[in-house]
């Protein structure tokens, strides 16, 4: 005797505040698939692979240190320029590579969704976490700038406050996912913002210490710097590395509240723009 097929009904959660916190771990094995997946399309059909994202840094690094610290005789906090703007750059290109992923992850991923259910919130997870490899090769290429610089008798040294970088990393993340699904959830019903993306970090990383160091900026103005997430974010990776730089404890905190405030308010709008998002297609 045949067995009748199991049908399973998939019914859309009418509530704001519903996060699916079991659909995302029951489905963990995609998010390893699709971290797979990305890290293959990025460096498919390429002469240097993985050297692509160490030798961009470097680069920028190097056009950083001509421009501005020789040029424009921007100080940098009593550090060696290189250091200075590779420490910068490498949160920063992390935050900036996946915030424009996760923007754009409804378009360039709509193909999947009308065909298979699973947690939408999976696809913009997994880009922050195939990022994070291209981080940890920032990484390392700083740890090589950073060997040399001391060898060469600059006054630097390990400490334990280097240990902490994973919390500011988690941070980094946190807010990129969340600025990021807001984004996104934007672009799905005004396509015309997407063309906004790049000129939007473009703008975000003038706003950041990442070329002038936090101590250069007049106290007046300060607090608008500040208002900036990632100026804490970029001054406290700076702190930890090189001892430079750096903001108070309650400066911290407000751009950790603000980051779990669009975080938070960046899943609920993405959650509620992915139920109507295949039908507008």
């Amino acid at each position: 005797m045949q067995s009748t097929p199991k049908t399973t009904l998939i019914e859309t959660k009418q509530s704001w505040f519903y996060f699916d916190i079991q659909g995302i771990w029951e489905y963990r094995d995609l998010i390893l698939l699709l971290v797979k997946r990305d890290f293959i399309a990025r460096y498919k059909q390429t002469v240097l692979g993985p050297l692509w994202f160490i030798i961009q840094p470097i680069l920028m690094t190097f056009l950083f240190s001509f421009i501005f610290a020789r040029v424009a005789k921007i100080p940098t906090d009593g550090i060696p320029s290189n250091l200075f703007y590779l420490c910068s750059l490498m949160i920063w290109n992390y935050f900036s590579q996946s915030f424009s992923n996760i923007a754009g992850s409804f378009i360039a991923n709509a193909h999947i969704y009308q065909k298979v259910y699973f947690p939408r919130l999976i696809i913009p997870i997994s880009l922050t976490l195939s990022n994070t490899f291209t981080l940890l090769l920032q990484l390392a290429t700083f740890f090589a700038f950073f060997f040399y610089y001391q060898y060469a008798g600059a006054a630097l040294s390990f400490h334990k406050s280097m240990l902490y970088f994973p919390l500011v990393y988690l941070h980094t993340l946190a807010l990129a996912l969340g600025v990021g699904l807001w984004m996104s959830a934007l672009t799905a019903k005004y396509r015309d913002l997407s063309h906004l993306t790049q000129f939007i970090m473009q703008l975000w990383m003038y706003a950041t210490p990442i070329i002038f160091p936090l101590s250069e900026v007049p106290a007046s103005y300060k607090w608008i710097i500040l208002l900036n997430p990632m100026s804490a974010i970029v001054e406290t990776t700076k702190y930890l590395f090189l001892s430079a730089g750096g903001v108070t404890p309650l400066q911290y905190s407000g751009s950790l509240i603000l980051t779990v405030f669009l975080l938070t308010t960046g899943v609920l709008l993405y959650q509620r723009v992915e139920r109507t998002f295949v039908d507008t297609l």
